[in-house]
């Protein structure tokens, strides 16, 4: 088992950052790929990072690709979401997930959920 808990939401201004993290406990961490999702009000949740149990495999969607980074300290069973340039669309709830197989961009794929952590962007 592993229980995620995200942190470092908040209000940012357009073109502001924030560093999301989510810190998981449970002696299997390091061996889980884990992803971070969003869900903005009245859309379906989507996919926005993925890192391998070992960090040598990323991706991102195309709407976060080189405003957002995605790491992994394993020693502090941790992953992080930093995220630069932040956008008028990038508001939601951010998730991070735990991997149990499959396509990295599915939900389905993802058996660990955190609560969520908001982001709000202002103009």
């Amino acid at each position: 088992q592993v229980q995620l808990v995200e942190s470092g939401g908040g209000l940012v201004q357009t073109g502001g950052s924030l560093r999301l993290s989510c810190a998981a406990s449970g002696r299997t961490f390091s061996r889980i790929a884990m992803g971070w999702f969003r869900q903005a009000p009245g859309k379906e949740r989507e996919f926005v990072a993925h890192i391998s149990w070992g960090g040598g495999s990323i991706y991102y969607a195309d709407s976060v690709k080189c405003r957002f980074t995605v790491s992994r300290d394993n020693a502090k069973n941790t992953v992080y979401l930093q995220m630069n340039s932040l956008k008028s669309e990038d508001p939601a709830i951010y998730y991070c997930a735990g991997n149990i197989g499959g396509t990295y961009y599915y939900s389905g794929s993802y058996l660990y959920w955190g609560q969520g952590t908001q982001v709000t962007v202002s103009s």
